[in-house]
């Protein structure tokens, strides 16, 4: 049976990628990925007929509750309508983004050489323009071109993940590295102005129009929009935990209208996940009846069905013709998309797990980029850091910093600086609030800690308490980014497994601040962490800064 190929990818923890296209793809799901990988593997292109689908009762909300057979409501876009309208509207940012910036290059490019002529009114600059208009509509083309060559709009990448900010500025700089090999083929002088004003300006405002329209997609599946409606596939342990954690993601692109349970799990019962229940559609045989009656654009997949190879084989021929999505869903944790590479021998996908790095070059980036910023941290806050440690003096007795025992990488203790936001006799009054402890494991955490200082409790809402650790940083206790820094304690009842948290330095912020901090249980606080170490970049690094900026802001977890 003939095929074309379909993108291949994997899904983030803090966003999946966009849902279905106008054509059926398989793609592996490995929980924890970082961001989306793309491949290149045998799947149907044939158009979807349209169907409609057995009428029942509609869900309150579509992206975190399940309705068998629903139809989504008229006013719920989800599947393909949604791909081709997000497109649509990304197509027309990126295009009015770069018409700007190219018009702006030929205005100043203009009002240059009007400049040097002693001459310029506001005619002359557009009969300038106007005259030599075929120089900015060319770089607009080649632009445009770039970014749709580089799959800058691709339903594998945008939404989510760093991946789609890469490809608009990898396009951005092919465009105009062709931009320059054509101005010197064909003569051309001048016109440096493009090279200073659009491709600066202009790869700023995609990434911002890119950044924009997440923040839009974001609410609209958070309203039930913009979603794909999926059926899992597997046993009744397999299926829980995958939906599990589509629903523990923020933004996930998946509606799970029902599950496909192996023969053995077949007791008439739904799939119990948290508070509400994913009803059980069909077996392993009915799988593309049951996408059929449910108007599903995709199948995932959940672990091992048990019906051996030909099985997953024929389940995406049986699905040809229905614009559906077959993804396979990995129980291979901690494991994100850059460490993931894949390899077909012979019509046999591999899997190459990248083993993770804690030592060479990269760290000695790591380092550098540590030294330069909370250096430079230091420099400009230290006005800020004297007036804060002339209130926390004035406020209570006792000395100004916090020095407090911590575990860093490879097991060393250093002495991690805070600000004082507590009493001086905070650790033996520790006891009398035992039972009041809200906080995750080992933690102590109290959101109305009355050993809190007046000026404790401001300083611990905009964390300005752990603005000494730039300190830390500079001494090489810390990174800007890693896992939380632990106390002995915590280090002393670690299961084997969770050492490896040690691997790395602690970072002043990273995956636990930007997830929940202190709101954080005790067990997805280590899994964030041990994420963390096993698939730390600097670009990776860049956006949880980013990130923590946000989540400041919000003061989410602060306390």
């Amino acid at each position: 049976m003939p095929s074309s190929p379909s993108s291949l990818r994997t899904l983030l923890p803090s966003g999946r990628p966009a849902g279905s296209s106008s054509s059926a793809s398989v793609r592996p799901v490995l929980d924890g990925s970082a961001e989306p990988v793309d491949l290149l593997v045998p799947s149907a292109a044939a158009p979807a007929p349209v169907v409609a689908a057995e009428p029942v009762a509609g869900s309150a909300h579509p992206a975190r509750t399940s309705a068998p057979l629903a139809e989504p409501a008229a006013e719920t876009l989800t599947g393909a309508r949604w791909a081709l309208r997000y497109r649509r509207r990304l197509r027309v940012v990126d295009t009015a983004v770069v018409a700007v910036s190219v018009v702006a290059a030929a205005v100043v490019d203009v009002l240059d050489d009007l400049v040097d002529q002693g001459a310029g009114s506001a005619s002359a600059v557009v009969d300038g323009v106007l005259g030599a208009l075929w120089l900015p509509l060319v770089v607009a083309v080649v632009w445009t071109a770039a970014l749709a060559l580089y799959r800058s709009r691709d339903l594998a990448v945008v939404g989510s993940g760093v991946l789609e900010y890469k490809r608009v500025g990898s396009a951005s700089v092919l465009a105009f590295v062709v931009v320059a090999v054509g101005f010197s083929v064909a003569g051309h002088v001048g016109g440096q102005e493009y090279f200073l004003v659009a491709l600066p300006a202009g790869g700023a405002g995609l990434v911002l129009g890119r950044w924009g329209m997440r923040r839009w997609l974001e609410a609209q599946r958070g309203a039930g929009h913009f979603l794909s409606r999926a059926v899992v596939v597997g046993s009744r342990e397999d299926v829980a935990y995958v939906v599990d954690r589509i629903d523990a993601t923020s933004g996930a692109v998946y509606d799970v209208v029902g599950a496909a349970l192996t023969d053995g799990d077949r007791d008439g019962s739904g799939v119990v996940v948290g508070d509400r229940v994913v009803p059980v559609v069909a077996g392993l045989d009915d799988v593309p009846r049951a996408v059929w009656r449910l108007s599903a654009e995709s199948v995932i997949v959940a672990g091992d069905a048990g019906r051996g190879r030909d099985w997953l084989r024929d389940l995406g021929w049986s699905l040809e013709g229905r614009a559906t999505e077959l993804v396979l869903a990995s129980r291979l944790t901690n494991v994100a998309g850059p460490r993931i590479h894949f390899r077909p021998v012979e019509g046999l996908p591999l899997m190459h797990v990248e083993l993770p790095e804690f030592d060479g070059p990269r760290h000695a980036m790591k380092r550098v980029s540590d030294l330069v910023l909370a250096g430079g941290a230091l420099v400009v806050l230290a006005p800020l850091l004297l007036v804060l440690a002339l209130v926390v003096r004035l406020d209570s007795a006792g000395p100004v910093l916090f020095r407090q025992r911590r575990v860093g990488r490879d097991g060393r203790t250093f002495e991690m600086l805070k600000f004082r936001s507590m009493v001086v006799d905070a650790e033996q009054l520790l006891g009398s609030l035992g039972t009041a402890d809200e906080g995750a494991g080992p933690l102590f955490k109290m959101r109305h800690d009355p050993r809190v200082t007046r000026v404790g409790r401001l300083l611990r809402k905009w964390s300005l308490d752990e603005l000494p650790q730039l300190w830390n940083i500079v001494r090489g206790d810390m990174s800007v980014v890693g896992p939380r820094p632990p106390l002995p304690r915590e280090v002393a009842d670690y299961e084997r497994h969770v050492h490896r948290r040690l691997y790395i330095k602690p970072g002043l912020t990273g995956m636990w601040q930007i997830n929940g901090r202190s709101d954080l249980s005790w067990e997805d606080s280590v899994r964030l962490d041990l994420y963390y170490v096993e698939n730390w970049s600097l670009t990776a690094d860049l956006v949880i800064m980013w990130r923590t900026v946000r989540v400041l802001l919000r003061h989410d977890g602060a306390y």
